[in-house]
C-alpha cells in the first residue's frame, strides 16, 4: 500500500456539526459551528474555535456563556443558512423556537433535540481565531431521543461535517460499528 502526501490543512475526520447561540446586542442569535470538542471530563470543559470577524464573538466576549444545539439531520438546510448569512444582517432566531435554560441568559433551539449550556472559563487568542474554553452547565435532551436514561444517537441522527477541499459536506451519522473498549478485546 502506498502513501500520498495531500494537503496539510485538510482535515481527514468528520466532526459533528451544530448551531451556537449567543446573546448579542440584547437579542438571540445563531451560527453554525463544526470547529468544536470536548476537551476535559472533569470538570467538563469544551473547547470551540471561532474566527475573531463573527458577529457571534461579541456576544460570547459580552455575555460569557454560550449554549450548543445539537441539530438533527432534519435540520440541515437552517443549520446550513446559519453559515451562509450573519446575524448583523439578518435575524436568525426567526427561524427557530428558543427556550432559556438555568442561566435565563443562555439561548437555545427547542427544534434541536440536544442542547448544552456552558460558561465561558477563558479565552485564548490564536492569530485570527479565539479559542473558547467553556464549561458545561446543563445538557437538556428531549425524551424521545432517551433510552434507558441516556441519548441514543440512532434516536436523532447528528449531522457530521467533513470538509474535503474546497468543499464541505454534512453526513448523517452512520451504522455502529463496535463498542469502545470492547471490540478490541478480541485481539487480546
Amino acid at each position: 500500500m502506498s502513501k500520498t502526501k495531500v494537503k496539510s490543512n485538510y482535515a481527514p475526520f468528520p466532526k459533528p456539526i451544530a448551531l451556537l447561540g449567543v446573546m448579542v446586542e440584547g437579542k438571540p442569535n445563531f451560527m453554525n459551528v463544526a470547529w468544536f470538542n470536548r476537551a476535559h471530563m472533569d470538570p467538563n470543559l469544551w473547547m470551540i474555535s471561532l474566527n475573531k470577524f463573527h458577529y457571534t464573538v461579541k456576544g460570547i466576549k459580552e455575555n460569557k456563556t454560550l449554549s450548543i444545539n445539537l441539530p438533527s439531520a432534519e435540520l440541515v438546510k437552517k443549520l446550513d443558512y446559519c453559515g451562509l448569512v450573519s446575524g448583523r444582517d439578518v435575524d436568525k432566531s426567526e427561524l427557530f423556537t428558543i427556550f432559556y435554560g438555568d442561566s435565563k441568559e443562555t439561548p437555545m433551539i427547542k427544534e434541536c433535540l440536544v442542547n448544552v449550556e456552558l460558561s465561558i472559563d477563558e479565552i485564548i487568542e490564536v492569530k485570527d481565531q479565539y479559542l473558547f474554553v467553556a464549561k458545561v452547565q446543563n445538557i437538556y435532551a428531549n425524551a424521545e431521543i432517551l433510552t434507558d436514561g441516556e441519548m441514543d444517537l440512532e434516536k436523532y441522527h447528528p449531522i457530521l461535517f467533513i470538509k474535503a477541499n474546497p468543499e464541505g459536506f454534512y453526513y448523517a451519522l452512520g451504522e455502529q460499528i463496535g463498542k469502545a473498549w470492547h471490540v478490541g478485546k478480541a485481539l487480546k
